[in-house]
């Protein structure tokens, strides 16, 4: 059920200058810290915590604060460069910054691995229901949570 990267190297690379690319056609600034937090949270496929993002930084800037990191947060997840997963409190990288539909998320309540899925049928699920109730959707982060095939 969940790919397992192969070249994570590569993904990483390409999250980067994707973020690069997303930022300076909107004119904000991938500043060093707010590349360095997103590298952070691509160093791994999996869900980090804030404050863990925090302890890493630290071993290069030990002045760091909480604040720090979470502004970059905000600014990473405005952007549409990582998503926050509620249910663990934690951050994930965006497989597809560029995609501008309504996606899903599959988290494994065993091993955490998460999925990032864009979906035709539920993209149109959303937009029907955000129409019928007259909404404006400025975001949405809907987790699926159970057991992945690797945890069965």
């Amino acid at each position: 059920m969940f790919d397992a990267c192969k070249t994570h190297s590569l993904c990483t690379q390409d999250a980067l200058l994707q973020a690069e690319k997303i930022c300076n056609d909107r004119g904000s600034r991938l500043t060093s810290l707010r590349k360095r937090v997103l590298e952070l949270i691509w160093s791994g496929h999996e869900p980090v915590k804030a404050y863990d993002l925090l302890q890493r930084y630290q071993k290069e800037d030990a002045c760091a604060k909480p604040p720090t990191i979470y502004r970059a947060l905000d600014f990473l997840q405005e952007h549409g460069l990582i998503h926050k997963l509620h249910r663990l409190n934690a951050y994930i990288g965006c497989c597809s910054p560029k995609e501008e539909t309504p996606f899903f998320i599959l988290v494994c309540s065993k091993c955490h691995h998460v999925l990032e899925r864009h979906d035709e049928k539920f993209s149109q699920f959303v937009k029907d229901i955000v129409e019928k109730y007259q909404f404006k959707l400025t975001q949405t982060t809907f987790e699926l949570e159970g057991i992945c095939d690797n945890c069965l």
